[in-house]
């Protein structure tokens, strides 16, 4: 008798619905995983909204995953074993470019991602691929971490990389520009690298009392007051040591480059939409002021570790970050209040 399951199908923009359909077969060379817990991502709503360049629809996505070993394929050969609790981020390297082989996986040039060239995990059960196993971020999850915690495994891996490559440590003064989920992460890494000051800032009110219980030094509507004069007046008119653009608004990052304090580092983490990729940056303020653009996208293995070791040691707090939690079956009620901005963090369980 054919097994069935659960599985969000995004079928065109703002299309989307949970269908049933037969369980995966298990890969010859890889793992049926029975899906314990996965979050809804920033990038998850904007292919919602309008679809992904890289995901041909009908497809299920959902890449913050956390899952059980259900099955081995009969070719298997890697190192988890059935019943093991998993962590799986959707990164799969190609592991021969010359980045690859030099150990800089973050800036893999051919890299696959599970939930664009594989289904994802917003299903009750999902299909790993070999090479998955063989070039993917995957870890083993321990007993006392939740597999809801574990969710945030991902999200956290980008935010490692960035503030590792923008060296945040004691003593700075760090503008977040972007108080939605990420933003919050980036607050609390912040904070367990040494950050002296936090300051957020959004356009949205919703947002930013979201973020209420994070405790910033100061909160910022921009909506309401001048973001530059009130950042200058909250650093005796010097500027931020560091800016993070946790936000697709090309706007901001002009903003940056004028606020930022000589020598302070702006890490550039938030994409922009394709045609308005070349904002209008002052690129003598730059150069006079000697400022440093960082840009970051994806992590390597190193930094998913790291982002599981500050889980599992409580340095960034994942119950605090997740402030919704719904069956699978409720997806298009939950993904409604996410779109709308109701939401911090929303994970979905089957």
């Amino acid at each position: 008798m054919t097994e069935m399951m659960n599985t969000l199908v995004v079928r065109a923009p703002m299309d989307y619905g949970i269908e049933t359909k037969e369980v995966p077969q298990v890969p010859a060379g890889g793992l049926l995983l029975k899906v314990l817990a996965c979050g809804l991502c920033g990038s998850d709503l904007r292919t919602l909204r309008s679809g992904h360049r890289k995901i041909r629809l009908p497809f299920t996505i959902g890449h913050e995953i956390c899952a059980r070993v259900e099955k081995a394929g009969n070719a298997y050969s890697g190192p988890w074993k059935v019943g093991e609790t998993l962590a799986v981020s959707p990164l799969v390297y190609c592991g021969k470019c010359i980045f690859c082989r030099n150990g800089e996986f973050e800036l893999c040039t051919d890299y696959k991602e599970i939930a664009q060239a594989w289904p994802g995990g917003f299903a009750d059960y999902m299909a790993l691929p070999e090479k998955a196993i063989a070039h993917g971020t995957i870890q083993r999850v321990p007993e006392e971490l939740d597999p809801v915690h574990a969710t945030i495994v991902e999200p956290l891996s980008s935010c490692v990389n960035a503030q590792e490559k923008g060296n945040i440590t004691l003593g700075d003064t760090v503008l977040i520009i972007g108080a939605g989920p990420i933003g919050t992460l980036h607050l609390e890494l912040a904070r367990a690298r040494g950050a002296d000051q936090v300051i957020f800032a959004d356009i949205s009110e919703d947002r930013l009392k979201l973020a209420e219980v994070y405790e910033p030094d100061l909160m910022i509507n921009t909506l309401k007051l001048d973001l530059k004069e009130e950042v200058l007046k909250a650093t005796n008119g010097v500027g931020p040591s560091v800016i993070i653009t946790a936000n697709p608004d090309p706007s901001t990052q002009v903003l940056a480059v004028e606020i930022a304090r000589k020598g302070g580092r702006i890490l550039l983490f938030g994409g922009l939409p394709g045609d308005k990729a070349v904002p209008g940056v002052n690129m003598n303020t730059v150069h006079y002021n000697s400022l440093h653009l960082i840009g970051t996208t994806i992590f390597a293995p190193r930094h998913n570790n790291m982002a599981l070791r500050l889980l599992i040691k409580g340095r960034i707090s994942a119950e605090k970050f997740i402030s919704h939690q719904y069956k699978l079956t409720d997806f298009v009620e939950g993904a409604q209040f996410a779109l709308e901005g109701k939401v911090r963090k929303a994970v979905f369980n089957p």
